[in-house]
Formats: C-alpha cells, structure tokens, sequence
C-alpha cells in the first residue's frame, strides 16, 4: 500500500508580535506530530513551511497543499489563533479535513480549535476533531482512525470502475446509478462488454497460460478435482487467459477497481470467472507479488464501491461473499459464493505458497453449465470487520457488521460446507448481534470485509460522506 500523504498546518495567533513569540512553541508541537506520524512508515506528511498566523500566509501554504497532492490535510492548534485562517487555507488545502487540539493547557490552544471547528461547521466543511497529546497511544489511534478514513475517501475521486456486463439476475441491489456515483464519491463508471473478456482471451500468449497453469498445479496439486467434464485442464486454461485479457482490458482503460456480471452469458456459453475474482483480489498471481485489485462478483457496484474503501483504508484482500445460510446449532452465517472470494483467506498471509496447498479448485455446480473450476476454500479464524454500502429510497448508509470467523476441525467444517455448496468458498461469520437482528434490517445478499477492528474508520467514513450508518453490536 502507498503511503498516505497528508498535509499538516499549524494554526497561531494574528498579532505578529504574539505570532513571533509563540512560533518556536508551535513548530515544536508541528515537528512532533510530524515525527509520530512519519515513525509508522505509513504516512509522507507535507508540512507547513510557515506557521499560519496572516490570511496571506494561510493562502500560501493551503495552495502548497494543493499542489503537493496531498490527500488529507490535519489542522494543528496549540494557542489561541484567528478562527478566519483556518478558514482561509482551507479554501485551498485539500479535504477531508482533522482538526487537532494539542495539551497545552498555558495557552488556549482548545478554545482556537472549537472557534475555528465553529466556523468550518457553520459554512459546512465536514472534518473530524481529535484532543489530546499526540505521543499517546490513545490519542493517536484515534488521529490514524480518521486519517485512514479521510484517505480512503480522497482515493476515491478520479477513480474509474469497469462494470462488464450490466445488472445480473434482475439484482437492483447490483447496480448504481453512474451520476450518483460521480456526485458523492467522484468515480466514473465504464461499461464494457464481456464480449471482449471472450475476444481477448483467444490473444493471450500461450507461455504465459502454460506458465499459470504449472503455478496452479504446483501449489494446488491434488486438490485440483478433475472430472473430464466441468473442469479440464482447457477449461482451467481458459480461465487463466480470461484473468489476463481482464486485467490488459484494465490497464488500457485505467480502471482502478472492477466488476463482472457473468451470470448467464459467461457461466452458461464460455466459463465461470472465479480465477478472475479470486486472483484479481489477492495480493499474487500468477507471476509474482501484485497489488489486490478489487473485482466484484455480479457486477455489485455497491460491493465494489465497499471493497474499495476496505482496500483504501487497510491495505488489504477484501471479502466477498453472499449472506447464504444462518447454522442456528452453532450460531454462524456462512458466507459463502461462488466468485471473488480471495485465496488469501485460506491462510491469511500474502504468500502463495501458505494459501494455496489449502485451496481446491471444484468443478462448478450445475448452476454454471459451461463449467470451470470454482476456487474453494475455508476463511481462518480471526476478529472481522463487515460491511455493506447500500442505498434507501436513493440515499446511502453504511452497515458495519464486527464479527469473528470461526473454524472447526476439518471433519466439521467439510459437513458445515456439504450444508450449502461444498464447491464454492466458507467464511463461517459468528456475529455480535442475533440473526434476526441483523436479518430484520440488512439491505443485501452480498457483504464484504477484512480481517481486524475496523469500526471506527468505517464510522468515520460514513460522516465524511454525510450518510448515516448502523453498527450491527
């Protein structure tokens, strides 16, 4: 993951005289947030090169911001200053927006946080607030929560997503409107045919196929389920050339993260896309380290559009799965669906040689008559964060579900599996909330998640964007 590259201004007060006398207390204070944040290796913070304390200076470095790129920028109080500068740079210092009060307690560094907080709420520029001494842990976290989700926001904008195909199933939960999309989150929507998913797919190079080939029977080996029917070594192969003319399709047109309807044209006529899911969302493919590229089952913009902010807030593999079965007995939902479920989760590490012996690629059910291998595995154990960014009468909220996966022995989790599909991937979810709970009000059949406590960033998240959220605990 790139390092998030935030601005940091630090705000004093407009007298000169008292500008002066206060700047080496402020840029100690600037300099110290600075070093904590750089000390994590996640961040490049672009700092003010003066301290703010004229409406000249605040236009300056709030233009610096801009034309450095940043992604967020963190305005820094440890004395009183005028409430107006703040607002001035950030006419032009890039959103969203953190306002940090400093322990400072000789001087009012908290009452010019709250009077300049007054004025960005009263002209409606949205930010977070965070008071405290940046050296505790505490404090911090709740600094790298909002910074986390501020970025993920800003990566959004510009960002290209390729819907292949249109709505699946007659699924309205799938499909988005694109002026919505560009209006509330700044990503523009390209539609491509499958065809050329198919078209391409005959160009692919035939060493490269061979290539991925080995690399699958190598680390899958026995577990790769042969019939002679469903799954061949050509279907398998056509399935490898799919994955590369996808991701050639993807550079060409700058697409940043994706979805494929496939159901039916592909699963009924040509092969299921499940390589394509699984290997586009993992941190490795065929031939080599990569980084994940969201790809969504079903063409779910929605889904993608949450997976996306996942990937922009943790780096991560991002879960895809349907909502399949609630197992009462052990109170579990196993989330479970043919597509873009991540071979990372069979063994939750970034290496291929650790997931991969625990994959079985299936011949696909007979909902799929064109066959191909479905790419099954079960999810390992550990806290989850789930989610869902989903529409009401037009308007979205976001549904944060805090949840554990959870495994049995083999013999078990095999039965838990023949329950539903066996042939398709697990994450057995043990949530906070009842089943019914979370039944009653969920607006989805898909959800999507990564493994830690993600709450509060997603919480964040849903107030950088104005729209409301649920946490389902």
């Amino acid at each position: 993951m790139r390092k998030r590259k935030v601005g940091l201004l630090t705000f004093s007060d407009g007298r000169k005289f008292a500008h002066e006398m206060l700047r080496d207390m402020n840029l100690d204070f600037q300099n110290k947030f600075r070093q904590r944040l750089e000390a994590t290796g996640e961040y490049e913070v672009v700092a003010g090169e003066e301290i703010v304390w004229h409406p000249e200076v605040a236009k300056r470095e709030g233009r610096r911001l801009l034309q450095m790129g940043v992604e967020a920028t963190i305005l820094n109080y440890a004395v009183w200053c005028f409430p107006h500068l703040t607002l001035i740079a950030t006419e032009f210092a890039p959103g969203p927006y953190l306002m940090f009060s400093n322990i400072n307690p000789a001087y009012p560094g908290m009452v010019g946080m709250l009077a300049a907080a007054g004025g960005m709420d009263q002209v409606g520029r949205a930010h977070a607030r965070v008071q405290g001494d940046i050296g505790d842990q505490t404090v911090f976290q709740r600094v790298q929560e909002s910074l986390r989700a501020a970025v993920a926001v800003s990566r959004l904008k510009g960002e290209t997503f390729g819907l292949y195909g249109g709505r699946p199933m007659g699924m309205y939960t799938a499909v988005a409107d694109a002026d919505q999309w560009k209006r509330d989150f700044g990503i523009d929507v390209e539609h491509i045919d499958q065809y050329e998913i198919i078209r391409r797919s005959e160009l692919v190079a035939d060493d490269r196929v061979e290539n991925a080939f080995n690399w699958l029977t190598k680390l899958i080996g026995k577990n790769i389920h042969y019939d002679g029917k469903k799954l061949t070594p050509d279907l398998l192969k056509r399935q490898i050339r799919t994955y590369y003319a996808c991701a050639e399709i993807n550079q060409e047109k700058a697409v940043d993260f994706f979805g494929i309807k496939a159901q039916p044209e592909l699963t009924d006529n040509f092969t299921t896309e499940d390589v394509i899911d699984a290997f586009s969302n993992d941190p490795y493919d065929f031939d080599g380290a990569k980084e994940p590229m969201v790809c969504a089952t079903e063409a779910d913009m929605d889904g993608a559009l949450t997976m996306e902010l996942f990937k922009h807030v943790t780096g991560e593999p991002v879960l895809f799965a349907d909502v399949r079965h609630y197992d009462a007995g052990d109170n579990f939902f196993d989330l479970c669906n043919s597509g873009a479920h991540a071979t990372f989760f069979a063994g939750r590490s970034k290496r291929p040689e650790d997931n991969l012996p625990k994959v079985h690629l299936w011949p696909e059910v007979f909902y799929f008559p064109a066959g191909g291998a479905s790419v099954m595995h079960f999810a390992q154990p550990g806290e989850v964060t789930l989610a869902r960014l989903t529409r009401r009468n037009g308007k979205y909220w976001m549904a944060i579900v805090p949840a554990e996966f959870i495994l049995f022995d083999e013999k078990k989790n095999w039965v838990k599996a023949e329950a539903t599909t066996k042939e398709w991937p697990h994450a057995f979810a043990r949530l906070r909330v009842s089943a019914d709970e979370f039944l009653a009000t969920y607006d989805s059949n898909h959800i999507h998640g990564c493994y830690g406590n993600w709450v509060r960033e997603l919480e964040q998240i849903a107030k950088i964007l104005s729209i409301d959220y649920h946490v389902y605990a």
